[in-house]
């Protein structure tokens, strides 16, 4: 493991209410060895040299711990927008875990997005969080079919290990969900796939499915992206897109509205303001009981 110095670790974000309700963002680590073929963080603009190679901030725990210490203003911290906060080093460093506890003890919340199984470890500390503030936990999951995921996601948890851990965060109480993105053009478009992750979602007790029905592209990503799917899809997608940024699936618009269908018959929400509001709804104060 090799660490590198950063200056700041908890950012303001812009976007307010409208991703899941976060007000900072933070990246304890750099780079991501989960082998997924579509990651936008293989981008030039995030200058991550060697990508595939995971890198801690160095103390960036007590970092964590000297900054919210220091913020006025209480709100939800996004975790995992660049590189996977439940990696395998982290199980011997405890900087995800000890950064949590950092959260609860100064009343901020946390949004984390994981492809990991390993984010079940730290259920005591989620129920901590949840005491004053939102605890949401996002397991990506773009397909329900494993031989497809470890194609697509070489070095991750099958899709089947993601769905029991969000039964087991539902079971416990805890507020979580899927990102299920990206869906790739092509690949696993299908309404079958479709079908497979919101069914499978609603048995494990997801409260939500955040969906994005395409994928970006860019420099490095692409050329990563089209080394990976080979020559036959590359030919495809430079037809369709050519040098487009967002590339959306061909049948966009038909699988949103069978996915809006599918989850509406099945009471999961999709939409964003409404998996906000019931995140806040989720906090579990502590009763006072008067004497």
């Amino acid at each position: 493991m090799d660490f590198i110095r950063a200056k700041k670790i908890v950012q303001s974000v812009n976007a307010g209410q409208s991703w899941f309700g976060c007000s900072y963002n933070m990246n304890i680590y750099r780079g991501c060895n989960q082998g997924c073929i579509y990651c936008d963080s293989r981008s030039s603009c995030y200058q991550i040299q060697n990508f595939d190679k995971i890198r801690a901030k160095e103390n960036a725990d007590i970092m964590v711990d000297h900054e919210l210490s220091k913020k006025r203003k209480k709100g939800i911290i996004g975790l995992g927008g660049m590189s996977d906060p439940y990696n395998n080093h982290e199980l011997e460093l405890e900087y995800t875990r000890n950064s949590l506890k950092s959260m609860a003890k100064y009343g901020f919340g946390a949004f984390i997005i994981t492809k990991n199984t390993n984010v079940l470890r730290d259920i005591d500390i989620f129920k901590e969080i949840n005491r004053n503030n939102v605890i949401n936990i996002g397991i990506t999951i773009t397909t329900a079919d494993d031989k497809l995921q470890s194609c697509i996601e070489t070095n991750s948890t099958s899709s089947t290990m993601r769905f029991k851990a969000i039964k087991n965060l539902s079971d416990e109480g805890i507020y979580c969900g899927i990102l299920m993105m990206p869906i790739l053009p092509f690949i696993n478009d299908t309404e079958e796939n479709i079908k497979g992750i919101v069914e499978k979602a609603a048995k494990a007790g997801a409260k939500y499915i955040s969906p994005s029905f395409g994928v970006t592209l860019r420099d490095n990503q692409r050329k990563y992206f089209f080394e990976k799917i080979g020559p036959e899809l590359t030919e495809k997608y430079v037809k369709k897109y050519e040098e487009a940024y967002s590339c959306a699936s061909p049948n966009h618009d038909y699988l949103r509205n069978y996915f809006e269908t599918l989850c509406r018959k099945y009471g999961i929400l999709y939409k964003m303001s409404d998996i906000i509001n019931e995140s806040v709804k989720h906090i579990k104060r502590e009763q006072l009981t008067l004497f």
